[in-house]
């Protein structure tokens, strides 16, 4: 048996992040790569270095702030994510995921997730969003499922359902915003890889045969274990490149951080939206 995170030590960094609060957020966001600028629209924020914390898993990527922001969102109070840590980065699963812990914790409802994701669907192009339909756990399906260990009974049952990953009435109000903001929201699949190597043209062309829109290296366990606690899940890709499934073209972390600015608007504008209709 592994040396799994426990029900105390989880309690014990969400005491920490409680203390350093003065507001009891209702919305809990990851912001992924080049995403971080939404953050700073938080009014009244109040951060905490990921350091500061017990347990905490930092983030060693560029492009990832590396900070909790808690304040006022739309009216909606909020517990944000400036950046994440990743699989590859050498932590286990039940590590990598802790922050969504954390904020199931303090009780908070709705979990909203984002990536920068390459774009499989050929129709996709950079600086595109992505609403995230279905997802598939390529990582977990052969080998290291966020909830393996322990079940932790006090939060969710030991085998949770997945046929409704992804909340359908957040998708509903997602695709009325893009629609009121006069931009355009692709949908589809997205696939989770454990990364940090980008994709082989052959890689590529198998996930697009069976299925996939968008790839990327996170939100699939997140959103396991999101779920596990009963958290309502609304996820958004943003398309930072297209995928090479001809081998003509070189992919880059720049290429992914440069594809934010594109991005981070579209994603500021549709994130606000949704939380100004959430009952």
């Amino acid at each position: 048996m592994g040396n799994f995170l426990t029900l105390k030590e989880i309690d014990q960094t969400a005491e920490e992040v409680r203390s350093r609060i003065s507001r009891k957020p209702r919305v809990g966001m990851i912001l992924g790569s080049g995403l971080g600028p939404l953050a700073d629209r938080v009014k009244n924020p109040e951060y905490i270095p990921y350091g500061e914390l017990s347990h905490w898993p930092v983030s060693s990527v560029v492009g990832h702030e590396g900070r909790l922001v808690v304040g006022e969102l739309e009216g909606q109070d909020v517990l944000v994510m400036q950046g994440r840590t990743h699989y590859y980065e050498g932590h286990e699963m039940d590590r990598v995921t802790l922050p969504v812990r954390v904020m199931q914790r303090l009780g908070i409802e709705y979990f909203f997730v984002t990536n920068a994701a390459g774009g499989v669907n050929p129709e996709f192009e950079p600086g595109d969003l992505m609403l995230i339909t279905d997802h598939l756990n390529f990582v977990g399906m052969a080998g290291p499922n966020p909830l393996r260990g322990p079940n932790l009974d006090e939060i969710g049952p030991r085998f949770p359902d997945m046929s409704q990953a992804y909340d359908l009435e957040l998708m509903a109000i997602a695709r009325q915003v893009a629609k009121e903001n006069d931009f355009h929201l692709n949908e589809g699949v997205y696939v989770g890889l454990a990364g940090p190597s980008f994709e082989t043209p052959a890689d590529l062309r198998f996930l697009r045969a069976i299925g996939v829109d968008a790839v990327g290296m996170s939100t699939v366990h997140e959103v396991i274990v999101a779920r596990h606690g009963s958290m309502r899940v609304l996820g958004v890709s943003g398309i930072s490149n297209k995928a090479n499934l001809d081998g003509s073209t070189i992919t880059t972390h720049e290429e992914v951080l440069e594809a934010g600015r594109v991005i981070v608007p579209k994603m500021v504008s549709l994130m606000r939206g949704v939380l100004k209709n959430i009952s």
